[in-house]
Formats: structure tokens, sequence, C-alpha cells
């Protein structure tokens, strides 16, 4: 038998560990697997709560359908009657422009418009700001094609206006980082290879959207929305994930400490903080960046310090049920963001139950404000009483509801966001390279190739996929 360790109960070690399960059946192996997670509970950001017939997420309310493996991984486990589409009447983004909301153009992705009509009438931009937009149409291709940042790209192709005010709250909502630091290529290389195929970002999005619009009249559209959710929320994911490993093989409050070399048996010696050692023939190191540094520091100083170097924000979500008729301004939209240049106290909103159905009782409304991040880390900071007041003071301004909410609920991520800075992909490229001479360690997790929950199950899937060849070649070499 041999016994696989998985380090780190969040969804990327989940999905390690049930990924080994189903090979374990599919292939017949005799494999033991031990989860170990340092907390009382697995799921990392991700839980759900049910308060007062209220559906509140404490972080991850959703996932890309875009990138498959999540939405592979719910049919594996059964969950895809479960899944539900965002509601199509509420599609829309708003964007806080001098204190209102504002909404997002039609066809605006991130960076450009696709439609001209929406684009020429919003308020959101100056006319020279969309003059300057619109210039991108006519500019050459960057000469550069290394690295760079986002926020240097955006300015470069599409003006300062269009930094500003889309694409940093919009990113700011995705990575809750600084965009003058963000790697484009880590986080956004579409964009790049946009300029690279077609020279005009705009003229290849609009060729995209063409496309789409034929899958659609050809009826091979996608079957569900670019972001889908669970009935129950996102922590029926984490159930269904841990309701199909064996019974014992998950170890709670059993964090990692140390991993060295086992010489006499070519495998591992884990560990734990509680003192005890843990022998194992394979590892995935699903923790952290900074956590996966301390664990290696003995055994892999180079890849450690490395490791290390990969930074992380924190962020705080506070959700705020009202009744509906206290809310007369909010408009049908999935929420707002937030430009940094607005100088307020929150990154962005979620109007969780109008982006998804059965978040809130009939005649109530739950929204989900975010705290924090890369650059108000001061305000991550806060104590509860204070981070509430200022959440209710900025809805109050930008929604017009100044009643008491029915209930609140905060909950913090602290150096939950890694930060993708400029060179990240070489980094990661150096770390895996470092520790290729360890051929039965793997990692996994949201630092390495994304931050989604796609990103994070398909790099779990990937390191149980790559240990189980490994035991493959061995076996074969004997």
């Amino acid at each position: 038998m041999k016994r696989i360790a998985v380090i780190g109960g969040g969804i990327a070690g989940l999905a390690a560990a049930y990924r080994l399960c189903e090979l374990q059946k599919e292939k017949s192996l005799d494999l033991e697997v031990i989860l170990f997670e340092a907390g009382a509970r697995l799921g990392g950001s991700i839980a759900t709560e049910k308060i007062d017939d209220f559906l509140i997420e404490a972080g991850p309310d959703s996932f890309i359908t875009e990138k498959p493996a999540a939405l592979q991984l719910c049919q594996r486990l059964g969950l895809t009657p479960r899944l539900v589409s965002t509601q199509s009447a509420n599609q829309k983004i708003h964007v806080v422009r001098s204190g209102k909301l504002v909404e997002l153009p039609e066809g605006f992705f991130l960076l450009a418009p696709t439609q001209l009509g929406s684009f020429l009438g919003t308020s959101l931009f100056s006319w020279p700001g969309k003059l300057r937009m619109a210039a991108e149409l006519f500019l050459p291709r960057g000469e550069n094609d290394g690295d760079e940042s986002l926020g240097s790209f955006v300015r470069r192709r599409f003006g300062r206006e269009a930094l500003e005010r889309v694409a940093q709250p919009l990113v700011g909502g995705i990575y809750a980082s600084d965009p003058e630091q963000l790697s484009l290529t880590a986080t956004m290389p579409r964009f790049k290879d946009l300029e690279r195929q077609y020279r005009s970002v705009t003229y290849g999005m609009w060729s995209a959207q063409r496309a789409r619009a034929q899958n659609r009249e050809s009826g091979s559209g996608a079957r569900w929305s670019l972001f889908v959710t669970l009935e129950g929320g996102m922590q029926e994911l984490v159930d269904a994930l841990a309701k199909q490993l064996a019974k014992n093989s998950v170890r709670l409050n059993s964090a990692a400490e140390k991993l060295s070399e086992d010489k006499t048996t070519s495998g591992w010696r884990l560990e734990l903080k509680t003192g005890e050692v843990v022998a194992a023939d394979a590892v995935v190191l699903a923790t952290p960046a900074f956590q996966t540094s301390a664990i290696l520091k003995t055994l892999a100083s180079d890849a450690a310090n490395e490791l290390g170097r990969i930074s992380y924000a924190s962020t705080a979500t506070i959700s705020l049920a009202y009744r509906r008729e206290n809310l007369s301004r909010l408009p049908k939209s999935f929420g707002f963001v937030v430009p940094a240049i607005e100088n307020r106290k929150i990154m962005a909103c979620t109007f969780s139950s109008l982006k998804y159905p059965g978040r809130a009782p009939e005649g109530h409304v739950l929204l989900r404000a975010f705290i924090g991040g890369s650059l108000q880390p001061e305000l991550f900071k806060q104590d509860d009483e204070s981070m509430e007041n200022n959440v209710r003071n900025e809805l109050a301004k930008l929604l017009g509801v100044t009643a008491k909410p029915l209930l609140s609920r905060i909950w913090r991520h602290a150096n939950s966001m890694p930060q993708y800075h400029i060179g990240h992909i070489e980094r990661i490229k150096k770390i895996e390279n470092l520790l290729g001479r360890f051929s039965n360690l793997t990692l996994a997790g949201s630092a390495y190739h994304g931050v989604g929950i796609s990103d994070c199950v398909s790099t779990g899937k990937k390191a149980a996929e790559s240990l189980v060849s490994y035991f493959a070649r061995n076996a074969a070499a004997i």
C-alpha cells in the first residue's frame, strides 16, 4: 500500500484527495489517502451559512464555466442538478462615479467596448476618455513581448480613464490587487494574445463577439451562464468532496510543520505541529505559498525562498440583509464596483439575492460588501463595529439605505489572495523546476496557475494524476 499525504483542506487539497480516490477505484490501486488540515473545518475560504432563510457566502459565491475543471468536478460528484445560473434579468454591473452608480455599458468587457451605441451614451467616461479608448483601434502593436503590468497595458492601449474607471475596480474584484503590479501574462493573457493576433484588442474582441453570436444562432451556445453556483451555496461542493473521502482519512487541527526525506524508503517524513511524525510515500502540498515555504524550508531552501516571495492580500466580506422596501434605489444589477480614485471604504458590493435565486426570502434583499485588498489594507484591520459602520455609511450614500440591517455577518480572510505580480509565471516555472527533483512531491492551490475555484480544482486534479503516474513508472521499472 502506498500512502499519499495531502496537506491543506481547501478546495485544491480536496480536489486532489478526491481525484486520488477516483483513480484508486478506476485502476484498482492500493492507496491510502490522508488529508491534513490545520484548521477545524474543510473548505478554506469557502463556507456557506443559513441564517433566518438568508444564504450567506463567506468567500467565493460561484465559479466560472469558461474554465471547465470545476464544472466537470460537479458532474463527477453528481451535483449537476444542483447548479444554478445567474439571474439573466439582473445581468448588469454598475460602477461608482462621483458618488453615483453608473451602469457599465452593455457589451463592455473589462477593457474595451463591443457595442458602440451604449459606449457613446454612457456617462462613465468623459468625451476625451471615449476618444482615447476609440483610438485603440488604430494603435500599432506593442513592441515589448515580455511581461508587463495590467496597468501599463491598459494605459498604453486605452488610456488613463479606462484603467481608473473600469479595469482597476473590476480587476480589484477578482484579484484584490494593484493593477500597476499585477502581471498581465499571469492574469489576463487573452488581451496580450488579442494584441498580437489582431493588433487592436477592440477589433479582436469584436471578432470574438461575432463568433459567440454565431454559436448562439446555431444552437451551440453554452448551457450555463458565465458564473454558476450551487443551490445550497458553495459549501455543497466542499461537503460533497468530503463525503467521498474514506472514513478517518481526514485529520483536522493537524497543521504540517516540516517535510523531510526518508532515505530508507525514498518517501517522506511529515512532522506535525503536535509533534507527531507521519510517514508517506508521496505528498501533495495544497497550502498557501507562505505555508508551503515554511514546510519546505529545510528540504529545499531555494524553492522555499521563491515561494516566500509570493505576497498575499487580506480581504473581508460583510453580508447585510434588508427588507426590500428599505432599498428604493437598488438597481436591477449583480452589484457595483468602486474605483480606487473614488476614495471609498469598500471595494465592491454584490447584490447576492439579485445575482442568484434563493439567497433571501420573498420581500427581502441580501447584499455583500468587500473590504481591504492590496490597495486598502488598513480597512481590513478595522474592528467589526467600525467595519460595519463604514460599510453602512457607504451604502447609505450610494443606495440610499438608512435602515438598520436585519442581520450582519462579517467573514475575514487574512492573507487569502495571492498577488500575481510582474514575473509571476517565471517565478512559478523556477519553483517547479527546483522541486522537479522530487517526483513524489507536487504542489496545488491558488498561488500558482490561477486564483479561481476552477483553477484550484485543476491544480489539485493534476497533482493527483502526477503522483499516480509516478507510482506507475516506479512499478514498471521494478
